[in-house]
């Protein structure tokens, strides 16, 4: 199973024009480049990245995609989430997507680290609209990645109350990431 490609296909049933959306690790930008095309010229799409030079990257390839003018890139931790989503957006989120680890073809000594990566978490349940989707890919096979996964995995126990809870992973192979899907529940 291809992990980003499935974390695309269970967002794409959440977006529609006009969605709101956040990638929370831009990274690449293949998943904000995704999120931008899916919402249109009406919605709007946040992108996060520590690394000032992949969000330099992402800016090149929504331009050249044409998509740009709907996002907004900020070079910053993804703890600081909160602080950069407008506020009439916030409880709107659609789908915010999580792409953890190190940025591909990257220094693989930065990483996303647990503490971060829960209080982001935190935020973004706040941000998510009823039915709306968090989306959080964890890859086992880096320095601190197993950790950062257990982290996560004991996060998403304590939202079972708010969220349903879809996790995918590859049960033949120990360091298969782990795919976790949260779908926000509307309150009764």
């Amino acid at each position: 199973m291809h992990f980003t490609v499935e974390a695309q296909s269970i967002a794409k049933r959440y977006l529609a024009a006009g969605a709101i959306a956040i990638d929370a690790t831009t990274g690449n930008g293949f998943d904000t480049l995704f999120l931008a095309e899916q919402v249109g010229d009406s919605g709007f799409v946040y992108g996060v990245d520590i690394q000032t030079h992949a969000i330099e990257a992402v800016r090149h390839k929504l331009q050249h995609a044409g998509t740009f003018h709907r996002c907004r890139l900020t070079a910053c931790s993804h703890a600081q989430l909160k602080t950069i989503v407008e506020e009439s957006h916030q409880g709107a989120i659609s789908v915010a997507m999580f792409n953890l680890g190190y940025l591909p073809f990257g220094d693989k000594t930065i990483v996303t680290q647990p503490e971060s990566t829960i209080l982001a978490l935190d935020q973004v349940a706040g941000l998510i609209r009823p039915g709306g989707l968090i989306t959080i890919l964890a890859y086992l096979g880096h320095s601190g990645g197993k950790t950062e996964a257990l982290h996560v995995g004991q996060w998403v126990e304590t939202k079972k109350d708010e969220f349903d809870v879809e996790r995918h992973q590859d049960a033949g192979n120990e360091n298969s990431p782990i795919l976790w899907a949260l779908s926000k529940r509307f309150k009764t």
